[in-house]
This record gives structure tokens, sequence and C-alpha cells, in this order.
């Protein structure tokens, strides 16, 4: 059944080859996240690949900048693993096209999130509101903005960790330029990382370019590679 996010989008659930649900949007003949698997990717590309490569060394706050907050399910994870890190996660997000309830319900999250719990929080997240700091847990700390990435002003050398989870690079052009790894990059701070399930070429050369020090890692199921990349002290 085709459905609406807040800014008119259409967008239709579909279920993946992991049991979890992703959103696919038929004028670009795209996915929120990837059919083999939006949950495994998820948890490969952002919390394994990204959130616990800064949890380890950490000795405060992990800021964590999240570009496209979607179905929340980045979101979701990131806030089950703060139930048992040692550091306060601060979790900023940008969405230009929120997802009304009615989205978020026909998702069946609780087919595959089987934790009472965890769903309780599921709905916490969406029942949030945007354009505050809302403390979710003692050490989980959520603000949602409904803006795109080019019309935000981030703060200098904040986040340790971003995840970059835009619409693929031939879907979504103006967020894979130089000028928008530039912006990243000045948000960021010394020795934090990007990471996406993106593995182009043209994606890499354009976080070099702005100067980031990139590096392949093995993908999630369905893909061969992805890029986590590292802003240099």
């Amino acid at each position: 059944m085709m459905q609406e996010t807040e800014g008119g989008v259409k967008v239709e659930v579909r279920t993946t080859a992991d049991g979890s649900s992703t959103l696919y949007v038929p004028a670009l003949d795209e996915h929120y996240h990837s059919t083999h698997g939006a949950l495994q990717e998820a948890q490969h590309v952002y919390l394994a690949a990204g959130l616990e490569a800064k949890l380890a060394p950490a000795t405060g706050p992990v800021r964590v900048l999240e570009i496209g907050f979607g179905t929340g399910l980045n979101a979701l994870l990131t806030l089950q693993r703060s139930l048992t890190a040692r550091h306060i996660i601060e979790y900023d997000t940008l969405e230009k096209y929120p997802l009304p309830p009615t989205v978020i319900q026909s998702l069946g999250v609780e087919r595959y999130v089987l934790n009472p719990e965890l769903l309780a929080f599921h709905e916490y997240l969406h029942a949030a509101p945007w354009k505050e700091v809302v403390h979710l847990t003692e050490h989980f700390l959520l603000h949602k903005q409904p803006t795109a990435l080019q019309d935000t002003a981030l703060p200098a050398q904040r986040y340790n960790v971003i995840y970059f989870d835009a619409f693929a690079p031939d879907k979504q052009p103006d967020m894979w330029t130089e000028a928008v790894f530039e912006q990243l990059y000045h948000a960021t701070a010394t020795d934090g990382i990007l990471v996406s399930y993106c593995a182009k070429g043209s994606f890499r050369r354009s976080l070099k370019a702005a100067g980031w020090l990139v590096e392949k890692l093995p993908g999630p199921p369905g893909k061969r590679e992805m890029t986590r990349a590292r802003k240099q002290a």
C-alpha cells in the first residue's frame, strides 16, 4: 500500500531478506535500506564499523550525527547499545521528510524487534519532539532536526561518528559532493569517522578531496565493500 511522508514523498513498506522492513520510494526507484537485510546492514555499517570504533577508546560523550533519520533503525540500534555503554551517546539526526505515525506503524517492527523494552524505545524515538534535545535514557540524548544537511549550520569539530545514510549517489547526487563532505569534515572532531554503505569510486574521491583519509571495509550482506573515512589530526 502506498503512503506519504510529511513532505509528500510516496513510500511503500517492503520486507528485506533478513525479515526486517524498509521503505521503497517509487519516484527514485530506491529503498531506504539494503533489500538483502535492513537490520544486518545497519548493524554492520553503522554500529560495528562506526559506533564501536569510537566507543571503546572514548573518555567522554560520543557524539553521533546521522544523515537521514528515515525509519529510525540506526537510532534504535544505537540506543540499544547505549543501554550497556559506559559513555553517554549524544545522537543528532537530520531528516528532511519525516515519516508520519501511520507509516511508522505499518513497518511492523514488532516482527523482528522482539525485546519489549526496545519496542517501547522505538515508539519513544518517533514520538520525541523535533528540534529539542530529549533524554531517552541515562546514556542516550536525542536531537531530531527536520531539515536537509545543506540547510543546516553544523557546529565545528563536534562529532565523533557520522552515519552517512543518504540515498545512493545516482538517486540523490546533491548529497554526494565535495562541498557536502567538506561541511561534514569541519563538523567532525579530530580522529572522528564517517561510515557509509556506499563504496563508489566517485564517493571516495570526493571524500579525499575534502580532506578525509579513506579506507575500504568488507560490506554487509549483498555488498562486497563499504566505506569508512577518518578526519586526520
